[in-house]
């Protein structure tokens, strides 16, 4: 049997972990406002037309500031579309999405959703088709108290006091060629400075999301973010970070997706620290990391389709992927690797939130339920308090398929300041259990403090939760957990993830 071996120190420490760390996504694509979120005719919809038990499942899932309204989505979007009176409201096409979008849900009814769900609102603006103009106009609209054309407009739409919106996406992916408005890194690193500056002389302390590159295998990964940031640096607090990952019938490589998350995070931190070391500037740009998932973006590709003119479905089922046990092990492990960058990753968004590529499903005035990635998600953001620790790590290895041999349990551990300890761990091989040894003489942990392990494994591997039996996959307790002294030892099952809490 494989083993590995933990050890935590009160003095080796990652960084704070920051709430945002646990965000999400909400795009107007496919079913995700309509008929996922917002489905007037549900029997659970509030006055607004939003389905309370998705709400509740959100708020379950711990999800802290949410990404809107996208996305690719954004690139093509009018702000003034969505407010106002809704029966005023135009249909507009989405060539993002090849949709109609209604506008029956827009920024103030977006608003109330947050409010029940508890999350704060991380606002995109549309520097595809439009720029900076556009985008002071919504910050007047939105965060201005009286006395304007735009802020009284608001208050004529039914809400006087402010959005208070303090995070602010600068667009969406400007370096994919998909993108409306798709830009060179010079001509979006140009427009976004313009664009903050501008946002800043109304509101000097928004925090500003520059686009990074929407992806590694980008051909301008690297340079983009240099180039961008040549120009935004002393404008911006954040570059944006994309990254999905699939099973491709390569289960070794799959499960090892956290190696090139960690490695796309300390190239886009390096780019980063060149442009300040270039600038000799005492400001750091950290990560925003708002878009990351599991996605079956091969099967996507394969299975998208020319449309007519004719057809421009609203609210269409579009990447509604099936997750598998595999997927949430490696949605626990992509969480390991943003807490063990919570010195430099100050954000994240899990991509999405309900039915495209979400940890929620819907049925159209049927139930809501948990898919198999919602579990590593609620638990971990429940757990991760305080601080992120260095883990010293030491053990057997397996073949991570095209990232060679790696480690065979994948871990990160935080404390909480009244000293509760949480270890997340991922068993990457294939077919055997692997026994860990966690050692917490430099945390001084309470040896009487309770200690609880939970986690997602199956015998198969590929089992999912969907419509025809919605509690197949679920949180399971692991039972081999106890405590000697200073010395956690638990056995984790193959393609496991695990959450062991200490207090």
């Amino acid at each position: 049997m494989p083993r590995t071996h933990l050890v935590l120190d009160a003095a080796f420490t990652v960084g704070p972990v920051r709430r945002r760390l646990f965000g999400g996504f909400v795009e107007h694509l496919g079913r995700h406002v309509y008929d996922g979120i917002h489905e007037p005719a549900h029997e659970t919809a509030d006055e607004q037309g939003f389905r309370r038990d998705v709400v509740e499942l959100v708020k379950e899932l711990g999800v802290s500031a949410i990404r809107y309204p996208g996305g690719n989505f954004v690139s093509g979007y009018k702000w003034e579309d969505g407010v106002g009176p809704v029966s005023e409201r135009p249909r507009r096409l989405d060539l993002a999405w090849h949709s109609t979008e209604t506008n029956e849900v827009g920024l103030h009814e977006f608003q109330h959703w947050l409010d029940l769900v508890g999350s704060e609102l991380m606002l995109a603006v549309n520097l595809g088709t439009r720029g900076t103009a556009e985008a002071i106009e919504l910050l007047e609209y939105a965060n201005i108290d009286a006395g304007t054309a735009l802020s009284e407009y608001r208050r004529s739409n039914g809400r006087n006091e402010p959005f208070a919106i303090k995070m602010w996406c600068l667009g969406n992916e400007m370096d994919g060629p998909w993108q409306l408005g798709h830009k060179n890194a010079d001509d979006y690193g140009k427009l976004a400075a313009m664009t903050a500056k501008a946002m800043r002389q109304i509101q000097p302390d928004l925090e500003l999301v520059a686009c990074g590159s929407s992806g590694a295998s980008m051909p301008t990964f690297g340079e983009w973010e240099r180039t961008v940031l040549e120009h935004t640096y002393d404008d911006v607090d954040y570059i944006s970070a994309h990254a999905y990952y699939e099973e491709d019938g390569d289960l070794a490589s799959f499960l090892a997706s956290g190696v090139n998350m960690d490695h796309f995070i300390k190239t886009v931190t390096t780019a980063a620290d060149h442009v300040q070391a270039q600038k000799k500037s005492d400001k750091r740009i950290d990560i925003s990391f708002d878009e990351w998932n599991v996605w079956s973006i091969t099967k996507w590709h394969e299975q998208a389709r020319e449309f007519t003119l004719e057809e421009w479905p609203v609210a269409p089922r579009l990447l509604e992927d099936v997750y598998t046990v595999a997927d949430a092990v490696v949605v626990g492990g992509l969480l390991i690797s943003l807490l063990r960058h919570a010195d430099r990753v100050a954000s994240a968004s899990l991509a999405q939130l309900v039915n495209v590529i979400g940890p929620i499903m819907t049925e159209p005035g049927g139930p809501a339920w948990r898919q198999t990635t919602f579990f590593p998600f609620s638990l971990t953001s429940r757990l991760a308090q305080g601080t992120s620790l260095q883990v010293k790590t030491s053990g057997d290895t397996v073949d991570g398929g095209k990232y060679g041999e790696v480690p065979v349990v994948d871990s990160a551990a935080t404390v909480s300041e009244d000293g509760a300890v949480a270890v997340f761990l991922v068993n990457r091989h294939p077919s055997e259990a692997t026994t860990v040894t966690i050692d917490l003489a430099g945390l001084g942990a309470a040896g009487d403090a309770e200690v609880r392990a939970e986690g997602v494994w199956d015998d198969d591997v590929h089992a999912v939760n969907d419509l025809a039996n919605t509690t197949r996959v679920g949180l399971r307790t692991n039972e081999s957990v106890h405590r000697e002294g200073d010395t956690v030892t638990i056995e984790l099952p193959p393609v496991s993830w695990t959450a062991v809490s200490i207090g």
